[in-house]
């Protein structure tokens, strides 16, 4: 008997942690800072939940790319996957919390324009999010604020959940306008700093 209730402690513990960091990855919270466990990142990750999701020894950039490629229907439900600006911050009711590395030269962010329904969001969780224009034509445009220099003038098709996420140089203080369907919305954009966002949900296409 007290086995079975103190697994089932276990499990509560772990379904809790699992349910914070689902908050804390589409939230409009502060980040909170890391620990020095958590910025000793791996280069690769490596567990049985990344096993079965095909993501076994994949680095962190090759994660990301993996899983915004994937239908909504096939995104693994057994792990948590939150972009910060230096790690993948990867969490399992099985194993618990680990990292890995997204340090190098381009930053990761992910942009759900909309035009009726969004959500509050700062680090963006690409196992969970969703956004409302799903697989939908866009034209992105980022413009460096300092040197008024283009730096990326592309058309895109939003993921299956809604966002198109941009890999940018690092150290950039930008302007992204998004262009959909006669509509447009522009936002500030910085990719500077340790807790900068990257998960945009507040450019609602007008």
């Amino acid at each position: 008997m007290l086995l079975h209730r103190a697994r089932q402690r276990a499990l509560l513990t772990l379904t809790a942690s699992l349910a914070a960091l689902t908050l804390a990855a589409c939230s409009a919270g502060e980040p909170t800072p890391s620990t020095d466990d958590e910025t000793a990142a791996a280069d690769t990750a490596s567990s049985a939940s990344l096993t079965d999701a095909g993501l076994d020894g994949l680095d962190g950039r090759e994660i990301v790319d993996t899983l915004d490629a994937l239908p909504l229907a096939e995104r693994p439900t057994d792990l948590m996957v939150s972009v910060r600006p230096d790690e993948l911050l990867v969490t399992t009711a099985d194993e618990g919390e680990t990292t890995v590395s997204l340090e190098g030269e381009d930053f990761y962010v992910s942009i759900a324009p909309y035009v009726d329904q969004t959500h509050e969001c700062y680090f963006h969780s690409l196992t969970t999010c969703t956004g409302e224009l799903q697989n939908a034509e866009v034209d992105v445009l980022v413009t460096d604020d300092a040197t008024g220099e283009v730096v990326l003038d592309e058309t895109r098709t939003t993921f299956d959940n809604g966002f198109v996420g941009l890999w940018l140089p690092r150290d950039l203080d930008a302007t992204v306008t998004i262009e959909h369907d006669g509509m447009s919305a522009s936002s500030p954009l910085s990719t500077a700093g340790a807790d900068d966002a990257t998960c945009v949900t507040t450019m609602q296409l007008t």
